[in-house]
């Protein structure tokens, strides 16, 4: 056994395995974990944003596609949300994947994969090529959205409770850049008069790049390997629906939004394939950049007061969008979708942080104390992470086909616009009545770092 004032440098056997890791303990921290733990967030962000890139091409890829084409709006908003119900869906088994596999092989399987898609589209992007065929290669690209859940379930077992809210926003954050990175790739062969199989071209060996400084940097951890059934443990805990409900209303939003704004302002605003992608790109970006402020926020002032007010400041957004939308204002619109965008990343990083303090939580009810609690949390918020961000990743399939069907009914995206209004007062009041309307009991907790004794609650998750 390790004790508190010990900090044993890990020892690994053959493939960058991990055997010892324990992050709450400040000694091992210090002169070792933080080490190792920066470097493997480090090249996970790297894979995972690549990841997000891919999944998210065909929203740019879709503003290429003129009427030579022979695509109707209502075929675009289709194809763009069966790439994200996709990714949504392979969440769940990537997450298992990091319990299988290992965080580091998977990270290198996970990003190999990637290669797939990408020279599939490659090869059918030209005019004359059937929706079909569209659908079923942008189908391929979901793989992309499945690097976030088995990223997230890894990093969470790295980093110590008291650091995660940062660490996973920053994990997420640089994934998510990989939307706007991929926009803004696309606006800047637009301008210069080429083509989408450039944009993918550049990404191939970038994939390629990603897979290898996985496997020469990252490493895997025992303790996270073979346990499988941490996923179904989590599954059957009612807080992790309730926290992917929540996590609809802000990740849900980034990625739909990040999918449909250019649409939006085409179909809606008349804008050329170019001036829309001159604004698509800001409110990815913007909201990419502030999901690790959200979480940490939370890491100071608790992740559930943070995300109800940010449920407030979303719902006054959409509100002004729906005002700009019947008024047809472009400038008003564009702004407050922009500040939509930098709403949903807030909330992305607040909901997150949620996650292992409500696990840590349940394990100080049971009883468990200092690193048996802390393994206990880590175990399953690690696994429920993943099933929260497949249902979250739904989300973005919701609005997309909601603004297909808006578009159909009324040439616009205000009906849409009115159903998310309605939705985020719904996470208003899930968030205050779940996890800031009554407190759990106040329980003792003695960490692996101090003998002092503080409290916990659900209104500091």
């Amino acid at each position: 056994m390790t004790g508190p004032g010990t900090a044993p440098v890990p020892p690994s056997k053959g493939g960058r395995w991990i055997r010892h890791w324990d992050p709450e303990n400040e000694t091992f921290w210090k002169e070792t974990g933080e080490k190792v733990a920066r470097r493997n967030l480090f090249f996970s962000v790297l894979s995972e944003h690549i990841g997000f890139s891919i999944w998210t091409l065909w929203s740019v890829l879709v503003l290429f596609m003129g009427p030579e084409y022979g695509l109707t709006p209502a075929d675009k908003f289709m194809l763009t949300s069966m790439v994200t119900l996709v990714g949504a869906v392979v969440r769940v088994p990537y997450t298992f994947a990091v319990a299988i596999f290992g965080g580091r092989n998977w990270t290198i399987i996970s990003a190999t994969l990637l290669l797939v898609p990408t020279v599939a589209a490659f090869t059918v992007m030209e005019p004359g090529t059937s929706f079909s065929t569209f659908l079923l290669v942008g189908l391929l690209a979901g793989v992309g959205g499945g690097n976030f859940a088995s990223s997230m379930t890894n990093i969470n077992a790295f980093f110590p409770l008291r650091k995660k809210g940062w660490a996973l926003g920053l994990n997420a954050g640089g994934g998510n850049i990989g939307v706007p990175v991929a926009q803004l790739a696309a606006l800047a062969i637009i301008g210069a008069g080429g083509g989408p199989r450039v944009l993918l071209g550049i990404y191939i060996p970038l994939i390629v790049v990603a897979a290898v400084m996985a496997a020469l940097f990252m490493d895997n951890l025992e303790n996270v390997k073979n346990d499988t059934g941490a996923a179904k443990d989590a599954a059957r805990d009612g807080h992790t629906w309730i926290m992917s409900l929540l996590y609809v209303g802000t990740f849900g939003s980034f990625i739909g939004y990040s999918f449909a704004f250019g649409q939006v302002l085409q179909n809606q605003f008349g804008r050329t394939p170019l001036e829309a992608a001159y604004v698509t790109f800001l409110g990815p970006l913007l909201g990419s950049l502030i999901r690790p402020v959200g979480g940490r926020l939370a890491d100071r002032y608790g992740g559930a007061r943070i995300s109800l007010w940010n449920y407030v400041a979303m719902g006054l957004a959409t509100a002004v969008l729906i005002g700009a939308s019947m008024e047809k204002s472009l400038a008003l619109f564009t702004g407050a979708f922009v500040v939509l965008f930098v709403l949903s990343g807030l909330g992305n990083g607040s909901t997150f942080k949620m996650i292992p303090g409500i696990f840590q939580n349940k394990a100080l009810a049971k009883g468990l104390r200092g690193e048996e609690a802390a393994a206990y949390g880590r175990r399953l918020s690690g696994a429920s992470m993943g099933l929260i961000g497949a249902v979250g990743a739904l989300g973005g399939v919701g609005i997309n086909l909601a603004f297909r069907q808006s578009f159909l009914s009324y040439g616009s995206g205000t009906g849409a616009f009115v159903a998310f209004l309605a939705f985020y007062a719904v996470c208003f009041v899930v968030t205050w009545a779940v996890y800031l309307r009554r407190t759990a009991p106040r329980v003792p907790v003695t960490t692996a770092t101090s003998e002092a004794k503080s409290q916990l609650s659900y209104a500091e998750v």
